[in-house]
């Protein structure tokens, strides 16, 4: 790796681990900002769920905008504009205003999570690229470990507000880092934007977002669940419509045709399915059954963070050496087998017995497969079209997770309970077998990237 390749990949790390730290983080401060502001449960959650809805709604048009104007540029906006909206977060008057301003963070999010891949997918290739996606994932996996832990230090001794506050310090040292990045040269072609396509992309994803969202408070009885769901339905099947007709569509749908992209999506959506479906459900199990406190549920968590720090780089080698495919297939059937393990758990579920083992056999599974599956994904695509493969991916986990948490319901009952928590831990095991098996029959090695 050279000394420019270096600060590249260090860029694309610390703006990937903005956005994923703030996605974190804020939960630990959501009961001080709810005593200072107000706005009871449904508040809690707006605070929450307009970041995910802006950063899912317009992940795919910031897609394009990558790969139409540059990495380095859309990166530059979107920190400025995360920078910004962290300081009207920090200082919100109100609840309202606090909402308002987390989906100006979304947008801002959306503009970094895909270029910051984009960006290593442009610099590096071959074996290189599969290890600098290793390092990248290593260290963006700090933000899950760092946001709770650092939330709840500034919230305990500080206040809530630098929560937010905060992000104008890696936010300025990215920027600065950025000056040395070079920008990528004019396109001989001056892009157009699709503006059609980008409005119905953003109403065809954003509101069944919405809907998936608010469903688990409202009810899909509601109109306003229903409603949303059906016009985004319908808007989605405009912009597909839409995408096959412009000549400069923002989602080329051609990318589909690509063997380890449109595998590797599929594959994505049953992992990244079983991914927030299990985590979600041991977290609440080991709080509202086991007993244990927030702290002590999210230290449960802590083997999962230190495995991935610890062997990410080493398995993005490994895919860059051998092919993706090996690593795909084996990856989830290890985490599947770790979600048995914890299927297994009683009403008291000991630390060390019952829970620490199923934890550590899934933190390898899921480890031995993230970087080998986005390194598998973005490397089947030509890099000018890196911003958008990248995230169509984005957009394609973060849905499938929202699907799955949304039917963790329909799952384990009403209430949860031992029994039902073990149901959902073998449909985890079962969504990631198929993922395992997914990728062991599509995926394919040593394909050059395609052109599209």
């Amino acid at each position: 790796m050279t000394a420019y390749q270096r600060k590249v990949l260090i860029v694309a790390i610390l703006a990937s681990f903005i956005a994923f730290l703030d996605g974190t983080v804020i939960n630990v401060a959501l009961p001080a900002i709810s005593r200072e502001l107000g706005g009871g449960l449904a508040g809690q959650q707006w605070v929450v769920d307009a970041y995910l809805i802006t950063l899912t709604a317009v992940i795919l048009l910031a897609g394009s905008l990558s790969d139409a104007y540059g990495r380095r540029r859309v990166i530059f906006w979107g920190l400025i504009g995360f920078g910004g909206a962290s300081i009207l977060c920090a200082i919100s008057p109100t609840d309202e205003f606090l909402i308002i301003s987390r989906g100006l963070q979304g947008l801002a999010g959306a503009l970094l999570v895909p270029s910051s891949l984009a960006i290593i997918i442009s610099n590096f290739d071959g074996p290189k690229r599969a290890k600098a996606i290793g390092q990248w994932t290593a260290w963006t996996s700090t933000a899950f470990l760092a946001g709770p832990l650092l939330g709840g230090v500034l919230v305990d001794y500080a206040s809530w507000r630098f929560v937010f506050a905060i992000n104008v310090i890696p936010i300025a040292v990215t920027l600065w880092l950025l000056r040395g990045v070079y920008a990528e040269p004019p396109r001989p072609v001056k892009p157009k934007i699709d503006y059609r396509g980008a409005v119905l992309g953003v109403f065809g994803i954003g509101l069944p977002v919405f809907a998936l969202i608010e469903q688990g408070r409202l009810g899909w009885g509601n109109p306003i669940v229903w409603g949303a769901m059906v016009v985004g339905v319908a808007a989605f099947a405009a912009f597909i419509v839409n995408e096959r007709r412009v000549k400069q569509p923002m989602l080329p749908l051609s990318l589909f045709t690509v063997r380890n992209f449109w595998v590797g999506n599929l594959a994505t959506t049953f992992i990244y399915a079983a991914l927030s479906l299990g985590g979600f459900l041991l977290t609440l199990f080991l709080q509202q059954v086991a007993g244990y406190s927030a702290t002590e549920a999210g230290l449960a968590s802590l083997p999962s963070t230190i495995i991935s720090i610890s062997l990410s780089t080493l398995f993005g080698t490994l895919a860059g050496k051998y092919g993706s495919r090996l690593f795909m297939a084996i990856g989830p059937v290890i985490g599947a087998v770790g979600y048995v393990m914890l299927s297994q758990v009683t009403p008291s579920a000991n630390y060390l017995t019952q829970v620490f083992p199923g934890t550590v056999v899934f933190a390898l599974g899921l480890t031995i497969t993230v970087a080998p599956l986005t390194a598998a994904v973005l490397g089947a695509i030509d890099p000018e079209r890196a911003g958008i493969a990248s995230a169509v991916n984005n957009a394609v986990s973060r849905v499938a997770g929202l699907i799955a948490t949304a039917a963790a319901a329909l799952i384990v009952g009403d209430a949860l309970t031992t029994e039902g928590f073990a149901r959902g831990a073998i449909v985890t095991a079962v969504l990631l077998t198929l993922g395992g098996v997914v990728s062991a029959i599509g995926i394919q090695n040593a394909k050059r990237p395609v052109k599209v």
